[in-house]
């Protein structure tokens, strides 16, 4: 269905075009491959280095376990997917144009999380949705697909929360496809594809 990920460009694109249904997303995501949209069009993208998580490698400062401490955010999982995959969709990254989430694109995460392969993290304040993410877990990996802050230190509270709790389930490694400061700053590096896809076997 895909070419092989060793065909992917040095920007990691592999493949344009095809569609978004469970089966193609889950080959995609078991095979290292995730996708982004250009306009209405689908580009798979398998990069080499993969900027990935180790669970136990996570940072959290000083401040922010002060936060955690406080009590200020409460945290969930999997109550509000579809509120998180919309607000993603609607927060603005500087440098993008738009959005890459698509109306496509959240009702394919939407199915696959009601066939139970989708998953959301969710920071609430007085039962207000105030930052969460969403991903795809593939065996012991977890694979981040974007996350949403609407108060500060939210989104990043509900990434450590979910953190924890899938270090007791068995995960070993959290996808975080390409380079961010924000979650190098909470311990995320890179490592090859081969050294990635050898954790989705």
């Amino acid at each position: 269905m895909f070419p092989d990920v060793s065909k992917a460009n040095a920007d990691g694109l592999l493949a344009i075009g095809g569609n978004l249904s469970v089966l193609t997303l889950l080959t995609a995501y078991r095979s290292g491959i995730f996708p982004w949209f250009s306009g209405s069009i689908p580009h798979w993208y398998a990069p080499d280095p993969r900027f990935v998580l180790f669970p136990e490698e996570l940072k959290v400062s000083k401040s922010m376990k002060q936060v955690i401490r406080s009590g200020r955010f409460q945290f969930t999982r999997n109550k509000a997917f579809a509120d998180v995959i919309h607000q993603c969709s609607a927060t603005y990254r500087p440098g993008q144009p738009g959005t890459w989430i698509t109306a496509a694109m959240k009702k394919a995460y939407i199915t696959l999380h009601e066939q139970g392969y989708a998953e959301s993290a969710e920071a609430w304040v007085d039962d207000q949705l105030v930052g969460g993410l969403y991903g795809v877990r593939v065996n012991r990996v977890f694979c981040g697909e974007s996350m949403f802050s609407h108060v500060s230190n939210a989104s990043k509270f509900a990434f450590i929360s979910l953190v924890g709790e899938l270090i007791k389930e068995g995960i070993e490694l959290i996808d975080c496809q390409v380079h961010t400061e924000h979650l190098e700053s909470l311990g995320a590096r890179m490592i090859s594809r081969d050294s990635y896809n050898s954790y989705l076997r």
